[in-house]
């Protein structure tokens, strides 16, 4: 989208984005992408720690491997 474009249906934009849509707005005539409108993600409350202590166990087996990629969902 151009800054023209984006300027004319800001509005309109802004409930793209709003509903999950990332839109790139381009400027200049080899219309290069200069910046990307995406949806704010929520902020997640923080997670209080310890609270399954005493109710949960985990139990890993002696030949439980794992790669660093793996662990790092790569």
């Amino acid at each position: 989208m151009t800054v023209g474009e984006f300027k004319t249906h800001f509005s309109e934009v802004l409930k793209q984005v709003e509903s999950g849509e990332e839109i790139a707005i381009t400027y200049g005539k080899a219309k290069k992408v200069k910046a990307y409108l995406v949806p704010k993600k929520e902020q997640l409350k923080p997670r209080k720690l310890g609270i399954l202590k005493g109710k949960a166990k985990v139990i890993f087996p002696k030949n439980f491997k794992i790669t660093e990629e793996e662990f790092l969902g790569l």
